[in-house]
């Protein structure tokens, strides 16, 4: 206890490192106060009550940081930043010039893999932005917007949403972590007092060994997305010995480490992003004439309504979505290469092919547990709630390790501020 006391006084303490948390705060602040400033004509009831009851616009929301909650001016949070972000990763297998552009050219390439990554942005930010402004005002939660007010609002959120990236680019630059993830966990935290509230206004004490059963399983669940998002397989790696005159290099030993949680909470993402448009077109078609369109919208919600079926479709799509953005994102072959060429190799494994065929090996069977943690995470909010009856967030899992992962990030980053200090 007293070493972390220790280095949160080295923290105030060390000017520049100071004026990095500083900075960091005073941007989420500042993105705080922009999300509580709503566009105009907001039916404020029907929108809680539309977006509580649709998961995709939770997700919107969780991503927009709380702004969708209240329709402010930053809705559409850096959502569209980050599936811009996803869209370059997933060209680069279709894009050798990508993938080397993101892979080999250093600091200069990912500069520009980066403002690619912005210009996709404002498109999508357009799309985004058009679609929930119509599916709002469809629902009688805006009020009926002529041609003139729809094209402002749009302006105003896109700008928002291009504001948003900014601020989090700057908090990368000159604050400490990386900013979209720091402005997506400052969105789950500022919830926390609002749901602490709601949970104490609809407190019976007949629940409280559910209660305590439920506190039991939240920290156990927190500790074991701790333990996954930490964890790694080391693969031993043996420096040949060079010799050049009388100077011996090489010959050392080390460690490739593979993490088991590769993909992060990409694919938990994805399935969502999937499995959200059910209960979109669902909501679409409910209110048509037509037996044949409306036969489809029942079957639709329906889908969405069972939860267990819901749950095993979610479970698969995250399981093999993990496959998919680790083979995107991890490249063996390249790796086998690049220890080859380095005069490094794995003891017993010869270079080349039989390396690479043993790297992806190890990679299968410690992706498959991840993807089952993942899975597990994802389905495990729908699952007690099927089994309660007790409300709960389809995408608790999500935030949960999104909060863990950025809290986990910045401790590392400030340790290493820390350690350059000393040096």
């Amino acid at each position: 206890m007293e070493n972390v006391f220790d280095k949160i006084r080295m923290v105030f303490t060390d000017k520049s490192l100071r004026n990095r948390v500083l900075f960091v705060l005073g941007a989420l602040v500042l993105f705080r106060f922009l999300s509580a400033i709503p566009i105009p004509g907001i039916d404020a009831f029907r929108l809680q009550t539309f977006i509580s009851n649709n998961q995709f616009l939770g997700v919107l929301n969780m991503f927009s940081g709380g702004g969708l909650s209240t329709l402010s001016i930053l809705m559409l949070g850096v959502g569209p930043y980050i599936t811009a972000s996803i869209i370059m990763q997933l060209l680069t297998i279709m894009s050798p010039r990508l993938k080397a552009m993101y892979q080999e050219d250093g600091e200069i390439g990912r500069k520009k893999f980066t403002q690619f990554s912005r210009m996709i942005t404002v498109p999508l930010a357009i799309i985004q932005g058009f679609a929930l402004l119509f599916l709002l005002k469809k629902q009688g939660i805006l009020a009926d917007l002529s041609m003139f007010n729809m094209v402002a609002n749009l302006s105003v959120i896109v700008a928002g949403s291009m504001l948003i990236m900014w601020i989090g680019e700057l908090i990368s630059e000159f604050g400490i972590g990386n900013g979209m993830s720091l402005i997506i966990f400052a969105g789950i935290v500022a919830s926390i007092p609002k749901e602490i509230a709601q949970f104490m206004f609809t407190f019976n004490i007949a629940n409280l060994p559910l209660y305590i059963l439920f506190l039991a399983v939240g920290l156990l669940i927190i500790a074991g997305v701790v333990v996954m998002t930490e964890a790694e397989r080391p693969i031993p790696v043996t420096y040949a010995k060079q010799v050049r005159g009388d100077h011996v290099a090489g010959g050392t030993q080390t460690y490739l480490p593979l993490r088991v949680n590769q993909a992060g909470v990409i694919p938990i993402i994805f399935a969502l992003s999937i499995l959200m448009f059910p209960q979109l077109i669902g909501n679409a078609l409910a209110g048509m004439e037509n037996n044949i369109l409306k036969s489809i919208s029942d079957g639709l919600l329906w889908f969405v309504a069972n939860t267990w079926l819901y749950s095993l479709f979610y479970f698969a799509f995250v399981f093999l979505f993990t496959y998919f953005y680790t083979a995107v994102t991890f490249d063996p072959n390249q790796l086998s290469e690049n220890l080859q060429k380095n005069g490094a190799f794995v003891p017993g494994i010869r270079p080349g092919p039989a390396t690479r065929e043993y790297i992806e090996k190890i990679l299968t069977r410690i992706t498959t547990i991840g993807a089952v943690f993942l899975g597990l995470i994802a389905v495990l909010p729908l699952i007690m709630k099927a089994i309660t009856d007790i409300s709960a967030f389809a995408i608790g899992g999500t935030a949960l390790l999104i909060v863990v992962s950025v809290v986990l990030d910045l401790i590392k980053k400030i340790e290493a501020q820390l350690s350059m200090r000393e040096y």
